[in-house]
């Protein structure tokens, strides 16, 4: 069986998920302003079953969506990670980036910690040569994320293959960043612990 990555932050935890984990999950994949740019809300039901799969793939890759908890709470707050979409992008294979947090830890840089260990693990551990992030045109805090990490907009937006054609979410920008330009960044004098 494949050690799990678990991490730490100044401020944060990454870790496996846990069943007690579901119900927070659930609240806040039912949120419509967290879910605002995705094409719907889930239902408990589906909800329960993508966190058993984010769950699952932890357990046999090592690596993925973590749960993010702040350390002195140990509280879920949402997930932040690493990904490899099954669909077809203009950029598969890849492994993206992603996150989603609960609307009360929003505008407190929690996501870009997380983020940032994350690509640590991406660049040192895993030895990838690039990681991809893509949003909705229209996520702009998303993109500013992105842009904090380090990111650039590849210029190559795209409809995402799982949103409806008639949806205003469909159109996507693409940002990447590459080893070399993470550890430009100063990203190897990460100090997230795993």
């Amino acid at each position: 069986m494949t050690e799990i990555i678990e991490l730490k932050t100044g401020r944060l935890r990454l870790r496996q998920w846990k069943q007690e984990d579901y119900p927070a999950f659930a609240k806040l994949n039912a949120d419509p302003e967290v879910m605002k740019y995705y094409p719907e809300m889930l239902n408990e039901k589906d909800s329960n079953d993508m966190a058993q799969r984010f769950e699952a793939l932890l357990a046999y890759r090592g690596w993925g969506f973590w749960v993010v908890e702040k350390l002195d709470e140990k509280k879920f707050m949402g997930f932040v990670g690493l990904h490899e979409p099954t669909y077809d992008l203009p950029i598969t294979p890849c492994v993206e980036i992603g996150w989603r947090l609960a609307k009360e830890y929003w505008g407190y840089g929690y996501a870009s910690e997380a983020a940032k260990a994350s690509l640590a693990v991406a660049f040192k551990k895993l030895d990838l040569p690039e990681v991809y992030s893509f949003t909705s045109v229209l996520n702009k805090k998303s993109q500013a994320v992105m842009e904090k990490l380090g990111m650039v907009n590849m210029k190559q937006n795209f409809d995402h293959p799982m949103i409806p054609k008639d949806s205003p979410l469909r159109e996507h920008v693409l940002y990447k960043i590459d080893k070399q330009g993470w550890m430009e960044r100063g990203g190897s004098n990460n100090t997230a612990a795993p």
